[in-house]
């Protein structure tokens, strides 16, 4: 009787002791779900201290503990340190946050900035070298870009070709206009770098392709075509003309006498009008005075007018002056006396707009012209007319 009954306490204890067990699962499962929960709570749910036109910058070298102090600093409280490692862990994200800056705003999620973070999809932000610029222009128009890191404000042009590799060569013309992207944390000698790049590009590009019989002798001369034919026109489909136009006089040994050599040649004494003593003062640019190409380019030249100055157009004209309607185009004359009938035609039309006046120079002669075509200068008018209209 006794040796029987001894097993039975035996079996309530391991009732109680598995019954323990149970609750202690039961406890940890429902633990479990609960923090579970809470992290996918956490995970995607919207950061609503968050502003709603903030950012967020990942500087290089930032750890993931900098990374979340500056979060914080923009307002979003949510979530423990813990759980923000976990989720980065989770998605991959915590050794892999690339450098830059990123959009917040309430309706961001954890789950969403870590992914973008780890993706490396940032704000990206616009600067646009524009055709015709020249240096002077393209460095102002740099130093007002934010937030790009400026470090060319104590330098000169031959400092900044130095930074970009190529010492001893002359910054004009030497950036391809177009838009360019850029992130926080690059700087103004990073763009230029990827413009200069894309110029050597379009200038290689042309080259290689370019046509039978042209003049230019190598690609620094396409260069500096192409940057007189940018100034020229800003009518497109007039480029390949007027390409053609300096492509013939090249060939027959005639001076290029393009005012736009003229005026940069002045430097900051051009006021915007271009007197005749302007076209007789030499200077290394004065294509009246001088044979040939300038020594540089004299602006920034864009892929249309590279592409042109390498696939002039057939033709005859040796001449070309604006309309003067409006429309900023140009009459092209192949010999000079059919030149000075289109010449007498701009003066007409410029002084039935604006009266009798200067019609080689200043504002309103670029107005009637169309803003984007030159007037013709002043000796141009006096051969014209035989009137000195453009005697000082």
């Amino acid at each position: 009787m006794t040796d029987s009954a001894t097993p039975r306490p035996r079996r309530r204890i391991g009732k109680i002791l598995l019954g323990g067990l149970v609750i202690v699962a039961l406890l940890a499962g429902l633990s479990a779900w609960f923090l579970h929960a809470r992290y996918t709570r956490f995970a995607d749910t919207p950061l609503a201290g968050l502003s709603s036109d903030g950012t967020l910058v990942v500087a290089r070298g930032d750890s993931f503990q900098r990374v979340l102090g500056r979060l914080r600093e923009a307002g979003a409280v949510e979530g423990h340190e813990l759980e923000w490692r976990l989720l980065a862990r989770e998605l991959g994200a915590d050794a892999r946050i690339q450098v830059g800056e990123y959009p917040l705003d309430p309706a961001t999620t954890p789950r969403d900035l870590l992914v973008r973070m780890r993706d490396g999809k940032v704000i990206h932000h616009r600067f646009t070298i524009v055709e015709g610029w020249n240096i002077r222009e393209l460095r102002a128009a740099l130093g007002r870009a934010t937030p790009l890191v400026q470090t060319l404000q104590d330098i000169d042009d031959a400092a900044l070709m130095d930074a970009l590799g190529k010492p001893g060569v002359h910054p004009e013309g030497r950036f391809l206009p177009e838009t360019y992207l850029y992130t926080t944390g690059d700087s103004d000698v990073d763009l230029l770098r990827r413009a200069n790049a894309a110029l050597e590009t379009a200038v290689d590009r042309a080259w290689e392709s370019r046509a039978e019989g042209l003049e230019l002798k190598d690609r620094e001369q396409v260069l500096v075509l192409a940057s007189i034919i940018e100034k020229e026109t800003g009518i497109a489909e007039e480029r390949p003309a007027i390409s053609g136009v300096f492509n013939r006089r090249l060939k027959i040994g005639m001076r290029l006498q393009t005012d736009p050599t003229v005026i940069y040649g002045m430097g900051t004494a051009y006021d915007g009008n271009i007197r005749r003593s302007d076209l007789q003062t030499d200077t290394p640019y004065n294509t009246y005075t001088r044979d040939g190409l300038p020594p540089t380019p004299i602006a920034m030249a864009g892929a249309a007018a590279i592409h042109a100055a390498t696939h002039p157009a057939d033709g005859d004209a040796l001449y070309f002056v604006a309309v003067g309607d409006g429309s900023g185009r140009h009459v092209f004359s192949p010999t000079y006396a059919a030149h000075n009938v289109a010449v007498r035609e701009y003066v007409r039309r410029y002084r039935s707009k604006f009266g009798q006046g200067d019609a080689s120079s200043g504002n309103a002669a670029e107005a009637a012209a169309g803003g984007d075509a030159a007037p013709p200068n002043a000796i141009e008018v006096e051969a014209a007319t035989g009137a000195a209209d453009g005697e000082e």
